[in-house]
């Protein structure tokens, strides 16, 4: 049985002021908490899962010696930042940092600028890890990457892709990045260009790239419309989606 603290505690990890003060953060769902066993136990502080989870996966969890607490369904929803759980919470430890290694004349890579809908940040990481992408890089005021509903929109992919936080004249400078290719409104049509490795700037939801990251860019891109569309944009997932397939597209048949 979930004691009252247990549950405030894990409740306050909703917050990032409580997840940093802490260094904690939630992962949730049978199948992301099984992934997070398997290659991260390490991380794992607790796991609080129903009877039917814990029978399920005994094997696994004494293998890795995770500490397991039984608990009901109604105890789950408690705890749970789910509108639904799925019978595995896990409360798990941030991850050391890692030296980013990405080699932009071999490589491309993601920079998102100021990407705040954790619904859009998580889908992106789980995009880059799709496509082979092992980090990925963004603005210090981009969304935050252990927010719960960033972890559960990667599906699985945060155990993969790492995420640096940095300005972007300074990663360009840090790594000699030689091409900069930006998402914008009116660029230069995608499919017309001979794409080279480099990074890919996709821009906040509601406001595009911002100025300053603007003067960066060394070569401004556009998804084309159909005709006589009256879709304004397209938001930073689906652009970042459809560019980076065909970034992927051109390295595969250079």
């Amino acid at each position: 049985m979930l004691s009252k603290n247990q549950i405030k505690e894990i409740q306050s990890l909703q917050l990032k002021k409580f997840r940093d003060a802490q260094r904690l953060f939630i992962v949730e769902g049978v199948k992301t908490v099984s992934e997070l066993i398997e290659q991260r136990s390490s991380s794992v502080r607790a796991l609080f899962a129903t009877r039917e989870f814990l029978e399920s996966h005994s094997a696994l969890i004494l293998k890795n010696g995770i500490t397991a607490h039984e608990i009901t369904e109604a105890e789950l929803k408690k705890i749970s930042m789910q509108v639904t759980p799925n019978r595995a919470l896990a409360v798990v430890s941030y991850f050391e940092k890692t030296i980013s290694t990405v080699d932009f004349e071999k490589d491309f890579s993601l920079y998102l600028d100021e990407v705040r809908d954790p619904g859009n940040f998580g889908t992106l990481i789980r995009l880059a890890g799709w496509f082979g992408i092992k980090t990925i890089f963004c603005s210090p005021g981009s969304c935050d990457f252990y927010n719960s509903k960033v972890i559960q929109s990667t599906m699985g992919a945060f155990l993969r892709v790492s995420v640096e936080y940095i300005q972007l004249n300074d990663l360009i400078a840090k790594q000699n990045i030689t091409h900069v290719y930006g998402a914008v409104l009116h660029g230069q049509n995608l499919y017309n260009l001979r794409l080279n490795n480099g990074l890919i700037v996709i821009g906040n939801e509601a406001n595009g790239i911002s100025e300053e990251n603007l003067e960066l860019i060394s070569q401004q891109i556009t998804i084309p419309a159909g005709a006589q569309n009256n879709t304004e944009s397209l938001n930073a997932a689906i652009a970042g989606s459809i560019i980076v397939s065909e970034f992927f597209r051109q390295s595969k048949n250079a």
